[in-house]
């Protein structure tokens, strides 16, 4: 089992137990599902969303079973994950975080390595590290970022000047 961080319980919400995450999961649509199995802390202990809602810049979930504060305070301030395979990707999706890591090209030719990706105020960016220890910081979208799933490389389609 593949385990993919999907945010961080970073308070609870009312007295009957709502849980309040920060997250910036790409796939929040098949993650936040009523009967998704989640795993939280360092235990990865298993639990199943009974109900999901967006609150401000919050995504609020509440656990099966649970019905009060007292019994989720001790989620409070950790993350929670999800099983890759329950997430039903199609042949053309992927996450993000499967992009560290892997070789990039440009024409053909290694330029690097995707070191992380980075949120901005308008997207993401790859930051790649070069052979020269420089990184090269590429807008993370389809026109420039081509992902081959089947030999784990990346191809950059970008503009003249941007990689050496």
């Amino acid at each position: 089992m593949k385990l993919v961080s999907i945010g961080k319980i970073v308070n609870t919400h009312g007295i009957i137990g709502e849980l309040r995450l920060l997250s910036n999961f790409e796939f929040k649509e098949k993650a936040f599902l009523k009967g998704q199995k989640v795993y939280i802390g360092r235990e990865r202990c298993e639990e199943e969303i009974e109900s999901y809602r967006k609150h401000k810049n919050f995504d609020m979930i509440f656990l099966k079973g649970y019905d009060n504060i007292n019994q989720v305070l001790k989620y409070k301030g950790q993350f929670c994950y999800v099983n890759v395979d329950d997430l039903h990707l199609s042949e053309d999706e992927y996450l993000a975080s499967d992009l560290i890591s892997l070789p990039c090209f440009s024409k053909g030719q290694n330029v690097g390595k995707v070191k992380r990706i980075e949120e901005i105020g308008q997207g993401r960016r790859l930051l790649i590290l070069d052979y020269d220890g420089h990184e090269v910081m590429v807008p993370f979208v389809a026109e420039f970022v081509h992902y081959d799933k089947i030999t784990k490389t990346i191809d950059l389609t970008v503009p003249e000047g941007l990689i050496k």
